[in-house]
């Protein structure tokens, strides 16, 4: 693998995994165990969602497929104990025995393999199955650039952004807020409140594109994020030489919110669910977000 290749990382009870884009673009589902839940782990290539679940329902254990079919160009998966029918940027079951009930969404983030294994030495990666030069082809080769339209979405896309502009979307007190990645790229962290919730949004400007696998040239960038808040302490972060200060500390932090250095070393920052989706597929679920797009948007707590 290359080191600066884009995988899902997640990590539940100590045990962490990385998923490799590359094998996600093609088969887009993976049913697991991991730190001893079971999980499934999800991309839409239309979208940009990678989106981890807990597959317990209704004190059923699931296993999920695609359904082939897409609503609003996002990934519809099916169950294979009801063949209930899942839209997964909600996690809603739409049709079906259980429809009406709710997947509960996992912290999972788009990390560099490089800053994955270099933080979990431990941790396990997807292999790649049969052929492994079959996954450096994309079927989807450049479908992230900003000009590309959307596929297979039919109706208005929000136009406050491009369609397929990448954007960092949080939910928290019934608020939903999207950061384009041009505001990450240009400040590599944010510091921000949403509702009650103190977040951090830490940025690697250096991420490799899963729509590209078998390049290097096509850089998207990545972002990890974290409740700031430490006991009762909250922290206001900035970046430095590709880890985190904390300014009322000093402490030093890495991109997995650890701390390396300093008085808060050894300690973790808890991980927020959020997601670096596509504009159009976020906005047209979530058509009352805001957009903080500048840094005078941010709203410290």
């Amino acid at each position: 693998m290359r080191a600066r290749e884009s995988v899902i990382s997640l990590e539940i009870n100590g045990d962490a995994r990385a998923y490799q884009l590359a094998i996600m673009m093609q088969h887009e589902i993976v049913n697991d165990l991991v730190g001893g839940a079971p999980i499934t782990v999800t991309f839409c290539p239309f979208c940009n969602t990678a989106i981890a679940f807990d597959r317990r329902v209704a004190d059923r254990e699931l296993t999920f497929g695609t359904s082939g079919t897409v609503r609003n160009s996002d990934l519809v998966m099916w169950d294979r104990q009801t063949e209930t029918w899942w839209q997964q940027i909600t996690g809603e079951a739409v049709v079906g025995e259980l429809t009406g009930y709710q997947l509960h969404f996992i912290p999972a983030a788009i990390v560099a393999w490089e800053s994955f294994a270099t933080q979990h030495p431990d941790g396990l990666v997807l292999d790649r199955p049969g052929n492994p030069s079959t996954y450096d082809i994309s079927p989807y080769d450049g479908y992230d650039d900003i000009d590309t339209p959307p596929l297979l979405f039919e109706g208005e896309t929000d136009g406050r952004l491009p369609a397929t502009a990448r954007v960092l979307t949080i939910e928290s007190d019934g608020e939903s807020v999207a950061y384009p990645f041009d505001l990450l790229q240009a400040e590599l962290v944010l510091n921000d409140s949403i509702g009650a919730l103190d977040i951090v949004a830490m940025f690697d400007a250096d991420v490799f594109s899963g729509f590209q696998p078998g390049s290097s040239e096509r850089i998207a960038g990545a972002t990890t994020v974290f409740n700031r808040n430490i006991g009762d302490r909250t922290l206001t972060f900035e970046s430095e030489d590709s880890l985190f200060i904390d300014q009322q500390t000093n402490s030093t932090w890495n991109s997995s919110g650890e701390g390396v250095a300093g008085p808060l070393a050894g300690q973790r920052l808890i991980p927020i669910l959020h997601a670096n989706h596509f504009w159009f597929a976020w906005a047209v679920f979530k058509p009352e977000t805001v957009i903080r797009d500048d840094i005078g948007d941010l709203m410290l707590g």
